[in-house]
């Protein structure tokens, strides 16, 4: 799974915050299929979807969305 951002700050914010809650993450650039503001996005496992939009949502991260990888590229997840 992938999160965009529109900012850099917010890549930076979030990518600090899913480390605090321990969830396992990588940094990658931006795939060109998605447009996004921002070169950053973070990569995480699927298993960790919920917990990865409970800590967006609390901490009110402002993020382009969520992102699954289909055989086409990338699949935009309803938020």
């Amino acid at each position: 799974m992938l999160i965009a951002f529109d900012s850099t700050q917010q890549a930076l914010r979030a990518e600090m915050l899913l480390e605090y809650a321990e969830v396992e993450i990588d940094i990658c650039p931006t795939p060109k299929e998605i447009t996004a503001g921002c070169a950053l996005s973070i990569h995480f496992p699927e298993e960790d979807l919920s917990r990865v939009k409970e800590v967006m949502d609390q901490e009110r991260v402002e993020i382009r969305g969520i992102f699954k990888p289909i055989e086409a590229g990338y699949e935009q997840l309803e938020l």
